[in-house]
């Protein structure tokens, strides 16, 4: 049996879920110390004008170690309706957004008090629409050294080798403004692409 070591993250890229679908079994991490600038809070996605990041805003922790399970989701700012207003701008006009908005929408009205807890109720609802059944067990330690250890490797523009990822094109709503933009939000992805989105992952498995 095949294990993936994973981190927690908020819409997450393509690159992870290729690892949700890929391994026999998934391994979150809940005893890890919270990393900033990371996919644990922040996603990327195709707007108008090329690639978008918004962040989920934590509450600052009072210590420099904090567990990620720990980490508190902050309403400073109205950022649940400046994601979805961002959400709808950038694919509103996609194949399959209005297929899959209901299933988003309540996210960004229902508050939830931990970043970790918002983060697998996104993921558990992504994977029931690609439908994919990663088996997925919680860490009761943190081990520094795991085989399949991706927790730290999949970041935000600082892209690392990884021989079994090789992402495949497919339409983006901007491709013809900014060309195609890889290993964005799954969520580029599922609304593109809809139910193909499943083929699109198998494909980009190196």
């Amino acid at each position: 049996m095949s294990f993936v070591y994973l981190s927690t993250a908020y819409l997450a890229p393509v690159q992870y879920y290729c690892k949700l679908f890929s391994f026999d079994s998934v391994m979150m991490e809940t005893n890890e110390n919270y990393l900033k600038q990371t996919y644990r809070n922040r996603c990327m996605i195709a707007a108008a004008n090329g690639i978008q990041t918004i962040t989920v805003p934590v509450e600052h922790p009072k210590t420099d170690k904090i567990l990620t399970k720990d980490i508190r989701i902050s309403d400073h700012g109205n950022w649940r309706h400046i994601h979805w207003n961002a959400l709808v701008s950038a694919y509103g006009m996609s194949p399959f957004f209005e297929y899959y908005e209901d299933d988003f929408a309540p996210f960004y009205t229902q508050k939830y008090h931990f970043l970790f807890d918002f983060n697998e109720q996104l993921r558990m609802t992504i994977c029931a629409l690609l439908d994919i059944r990663p088996n997925i067990d919680y860490t009761a330690e943190y081990l520094p050294a795991v085989t399949n250890d991706f927790r730290t490797t999949i970041r935000p523009r600082q892209p690392v080798a990884d021989a079994s990822f090789s992402p495949q094109r497919y339409y983006q709503a901007f491709n013809g403004k900014h060309g195609f933009l890889p290993n964005l939000s799954i969520v580029d992805l599922l609304f593109n692409m809809g139910p193909e989105a499943t083929i699109v992952l198998k494909e980009s498995i190196a």
